[in-house]
Order: C-alpha cells, then structure tokens, then sequence
C-alpha cells in the first residue's frame, strides 16, 4: 500500500517545508508543496493528490477558500485548510466549499496526523457511496437521484456542525457568550436541516412504494400551526418574522397530521428560504365545517412564469434561486401529501414580489 499523497499549499516557506518534513515523518508523500491558487490549479493538471492541505492566506488572487471552490467543480480531492485565525466570517465562507475540516497553526504533529487520517477516511467512504449509487441506477433511476441529492445535501451541514464544534472544543473558554451561542445556533440548524432533507427522501420513498398513507383523525388545527410557526421561528433567521392568523370561526379538523406537517413544514421552509433579504411570512388558517385553507405568503424572490408548469416535478428549481440551496423534493412531496387529502393547492406569485401558496383540505369527521 502506497502512502497518501499530499500536496501542500502554503506561501510561506519555512512553514511549509517544516509542514513537509512532519507529514514525511507521520508517513505521508508531499507531491509538491505551491504558493499560490492559481500554482494550485495548474499542478492539478499534472497531478492527482489524495488530499490538499490548503493555507487560507495564499499569495495570488484567490484566497485559499476561493480556490477549494473551484477544485470542488473539477476534482474529487478532499481539502483540509490550515490557518492561523479562524473568525466567524471565514468559517461560513469555508463551510460552503464542503471542506472536510480546517487544521490551527501552530501544527501539532498529533492533531495533524488524527485530522489527515479521519479526512482520508471519511473520503474513501464518500467515493464508496458514490460508487454504491452509481450502481443503484439499474435498480431504479429516481431512488439514486433521491441518495445522491442527499449525500451531496449532506457533506455541508456536516462540515458546520465539524467546524462550529471543534471551534467551541478548542477556544470557547476565551469567546463571549453571545459567540458561544452563535455556534451552538449554527450546530443547531444544521442537525435541522439534515433532518428536513432525510425526512423529505424518506418520504418521498414511502410514496413512491404506497406506504404512505391518508390516516386522518381529530386535529385542532390552529395549535398546531402555532407550535409549527413557533419551530420555524426559533430555526429562521433574525431577518425574517413568522405570523398565524386564524380566519375561521372553529380550531377543530379531521386532517392527517403527519401529511399536514410535511405540507406546512415545506412550504414556511421554502418561503423563509426564499426570502434571503428577510420579511414577513404570513400563515393564514381558515377552518371551516367541511374543509380547512391554509395560505402562507412570502415577501420573497418570487418564480417565473415558465416555471409554474414544473412547480410540483420532482428536481426541478426555478431559474431565479441562484446559488440559494434546495434539491427540488420539497413541493413534490407537498403535492403528493395534498393529493391523499383529496385537497388542491394553487399559487400566486410574480417574480420580485413574493409567493403566496393556498391549500385546501377536506375536514371530513
């Protein structure tokens, strides 16, 4: 067996030379140690790592996290950044490249050597994975895509709950408060954005094998959508405020609570995602004898025209999101849920001004 292949990116000399003879001492191969993003980018045509040990403050014009970027378009080879300051801005820039962790100068021949093995790792399991569902498509097309969006979905949410807790590990005994509790929100948001992108592949599987289900029962319709807006506000962000208003003159439904939660859920998710700048997100809940409305409204980017036609496909994003994330299951899932409740489901919006989506359900007791 071969030993890993590193190569070394560090404008710095003496600090990179001294780097190389440690990892040659732990038994890795330095392939070649460069200075700059564009050096990077250019050895990489000549040459395949098996992991890059990125300097943050590089010579050139892209900075280290700017060149992890555009590595990740090209290559499969995980990036593990070395710094000597990690501050709040750059670990929210460092999460977004899907950075398999980050290492604090001075190097500490120990900690060097537990970061690269796990990053190797964690790696070989993710080219596994790939592997797994790339022959997953003679089985079935759409399952893939659901295990492939995920495990792509995954990796950044999973370097910021890595990040935010090495970060509290190492240096919260010198932070603020208010510090500390920004990186425990962040952890916190992250296991809650994982959870939402399991729930909505596990779901969509369920349908996809008629295992889910209509099963509906007494349901007070009004609590539950307070203590769903009160989630949803604890989770959003300091921009954006989250109301109900009931327009009915009865709480009382007969409704699937479980589909209702997958309905409501995707839609305040997708308007608080949608509305980068902040504003208000409006649930209205009218709940009458025989059906119940619900409408969300959004102060957001809006959609196309064109993309209505696709609005309930599977994967499909409308052409204005921009680098905002998103897989395209969310308002499938709403539609099938909607659906087994005999209901139906309109939207309004214009791109620039918002969206406001309607859903009506049969309370049938």
């Amino acid at each position: 067996m071969t030993d890993p292949r590193i190569l070394i990116v560090e404008d710095e000399l003496l600090i990179a030379k001294s780097l190389s003879k440690k990892l040659n001492k732990l038994g890795y191969a330095v392939v070649d140690i460069v200075s700059s993003g564009e050096a990077v980018l250019n050895r990489l045509t000549e040459i395949t790592p098996d992991l890059i040990l990125m300097d943050i403050a590089i010579k050139g014009n892209l900075d280290g996290i700017e060149t992890a970027a555009k590595i990740r378009q090209t290559h499969d080879i995980p990036v593990v950044y070395v710094t000597a300051y990690a501050d709040d801005k750059t670990l929210e820039r460092a999460e977004v490249t899907g950075s398999y962790g980050y290492i604090l100068k001075p190097y500490k021949e120990r900690e060097l050597h537990a970061t690269i093995k796990m990053v190797l790792s964690k790696h070989k399991e993710a080219v596994k994975l790939r592997q797994s569902l790339a022959a997953a498509q003679a089985i079935g097309e759409d399952k893939s895509q659901y295990l492939a969006i995920a495990s792509h979905d995954l990796r950044t949410p999973l370097a910021a709950i890595q990040m935010s807790a090495d970060m509290l590990q190492k240096s919260s005994d010198k932070w603020s408060e208010d510090r500390r509790q920004k990186h425990f929100q962040r952890i916190q948001s992250s296991v809650y954005n994982m959870n939402r992108l399991l729930e909505d592949v596990l779901t969509l599987s369920r349908a996809e094998t008629g295992k889910l289900t209509f099963q509906p029962a007494p349901l007070d319709a009004i609590a539950f959508c307070t203590q769903l807006i009160e989630e949803f506000q604890t989770a959003a962000s300091d921009r954006h405020t989250l109301t109900l208003s009931d327009r009915g003159n009865r709480s009382q439904a007969y409704l699937d609570e479980k589909l209702l939660r997958h309905i409501l859920a995707n839609l305040i998710s997708n308007a608080i995602k949608y509305s980068p700048e902040g504003g208000t997100i409006r649930l209205q809940v009218n709940c009458e004898w025989q059906q119940v409305t619900f409408q969300i409204r959004d102060e957001g980017i809006g959609m196309p025209t064109e993309y209505r036609e696709k609005l309930f496909q599977q994967f499909e994003r409308a052409s204005n999101v921009g680098t905002i994330k998103g897989t395209g299951l969310g308002l499938s899932i709403v539609k099938q849920a909607v659906d087994l409740h005999g209901g139906r489901i309109t939207v309004e919006s214009e791109q620039g001004s918002g969206t406001t989506f309607t859903v009506t359900l049969p309370s049938r007791g």
